[in-house]
């Protein structure tokens, strides 16, 4: 039930039809895994904590450094040398009282990866290194849980959504492949437009929030490319890849 504090704050979106109370309550109810407090993340983490979601759990291993203060608004000068995940959880804690937040402060891999993720409503994936993508991937689908990942670099944002368990949808594999070793360019490598980040990392926290509660067609499926150099947005179809070593039945 949600309390008639929480009714004044969700007001403006429990106005819209498609998404009422009923939507509010299922993200009351609803566990989102954070993959990163980084650029993506940061914008995640600030509207899924805003939107009302009733559980985030941030799973980050890394440290505030200087050079992330450009698009990672959750953080300050005073932040430097700091856990991401707990600065990032104490940021969403004051954001909205009403949402459990869980801070991990650990490397993801394939290790501990189905103890991080088991249990939660839908994992967002907003790493920056093939290694660790794949090994949420694998837990994914292994755990039927559905993957919003989304990635940046340079002027360029990309985010989709995963069911690989399924028998007609893709895995993030069936993307890019499972190689770990797969060659990757990083923010540090490529230069990243830091508004570029706070562009998709919202749009990610949007398309949780759309999966979360069911209004509007979710991105199953889709890829959504984001090219901000010349202000192009398009969507291109992923198919599942029937010799894919991760979902293939």
């Amino acid at each position: 039930m949600l309390s008639d504090a929480e009714l004044d704050r969700y007001a403006r979106q429990i106005i819209l039809p498609v998404f009422g109370g009923a939507g509010q309550a299922k993200l009351k109810g609803s566990h989102v895994a954070i993959i990163g407090a980084g650029g993506i993340g940061c914008p995640a983490i600030t509207y899924l904590a805003a939107a009302g979601v009733g559980r985030l759990t941030i799973i980050d291993h890394d440290v505030v450094e200087l050079s992330n203060l450009q698009r990672q608004p959750l953080f300050t000068d005073a932040d430097i040398g700091a856990s991401k995940a707990a600065v990032a959880a104490d940021a969403a804690r004051r954001i909205n009282r009403h949402v459990e937040v869980i801070a991990v402060a650990e490397r993801l891999d394939d290790a501990n990866a189905t103890a991080l993720l088991a249990g939660a409503s839908l994992i967002l994936d907003g790493c920056d290194n093939f290694a660790t993508r794949l090994a949420v991937n694998r837990a994914a689908v292994a755990l039927q849980i559905p993957l919003l990942s989304a990635a940046i670099g340079a002027f360029e944002g990309q985010v989709a959504l995963y069911e690989g368990w399924r028998g007609d949808s893709p895995c993030y594999a069936c993307l890019v492949g499972d190689d770990p070793d797969r060659p990757g360019i990083n923010c540090a490598e490529a230069g990243v437009m830091g508004a570029l980040a706070g562009m998709v990392g919202t749009m990610a926290a949007l398309e949780a929030v759309r999966a979360l509660t069911g209004w509007g067609a979710p991105l199953v499926g889709r890829l959504a490319i984001i090219d901000m150099l010349d202000r192009r947005w398009r969507e291109v179809a992923v198919a599942k890849e029937p010799e894919c070593p991760i979902c293939r039945g």
